[in-house]
C-alpha cells in the first residue's frame, strides 16, 4: 500500500468521522428515537404467534397468492439464505420474514414509507429445514405467503 493510498483513506475516514460528530452535534442524529422503535419483544419471541402478535399486533393472517417469495429451494449455508419478497398490494405498510424452524422466528422485519413499493431483499439465517414465510401489512390487515427451504448447514449455531 503507498503512502498516498494510505493518506486517502485516513481522509475519507476523517471527513466522514467529522460528519457524523457534525450531525450528532446538531441533533440530527438521535440514536434513542431510533432504538425506542425497535420490536424487542417480538424478535425475541420464542413462539410463531407470539412474534407475529408482538410485531403487527394480531396474529390473524389470511394466506395471499399476491406475496411472492423468492428463495432457494436448498440452501447450502443456513447462514445466508437469500430471500427476496415482493407483492403489488395497495397500502403496504410492513414486510417481515421469519424462519417457522428459528430459535427466534422473526428475523425481519422493515417498515415502508408511504410511497415505498412492496419490494425488499436480505439475506437470513436459518437454524435448520424449514417454512420462510412473508407477512405483508396493507392496509391495516395481515397476509401470508410461505415457502420451504431445506437448509444442509444449519446457520444458528447448527
Amino acid at each position: 500500500m503507498t503512502t498516498d493510498t494510505k493518506r486517502r483513506i485516513f481522509l475519507k475516514g476523517s471527513v466522514a468521522a467529522g460528519m457524523l460528530g457534525v450531525a450528532a452535534g446538531a441533533g440530527l442524529l438521535i440514536p434513542q428515537a431510533v432504538l425506542a422503535a425497535w420490536p424487542e419483544k417480538a424478535f425475541h419471541a420464542k413462539k410463531l404467534d407470539a412474534a407475529i402478535k408482538a410485531l403487527m399486533g394480531s396474529s390473524d393472517m389470511t394466506a395471499s397468492g399476491d406475496i411472492k417469495i423468492k428463495a432457494p429451494d436448498i440452501a447450502e449455508n443456513g447462514a445466508v439464505v437469500p430471500v427476496t419478497v415482493k407483492t403489488d398490494m395497495p397500502d403496504v405498510s410492513t414486510i417481515a420474514i421469519v424462519a417457522s424452524e428459528n430459535n427466534t422466528p422473526l428475523v425481519a422485519s422493515f417498515d415502508l414509507g408511504k410511497n415505498a413499493l412492496g419490494f425488499v431483499s436480505t439475506r437470513i439465517k436459518m437454524g435448520k429445514t424449514g417454512d420462510v414465510i412473508a407477512l405483508v401489512k396493507a392496509g391495516g390487515k395481515i397476509y401470508s405467503a410461505k415457502k420451504s427451504v431445506k437448509v444442509t448447514i444449519g446457520g444458528c449455531g447448527g
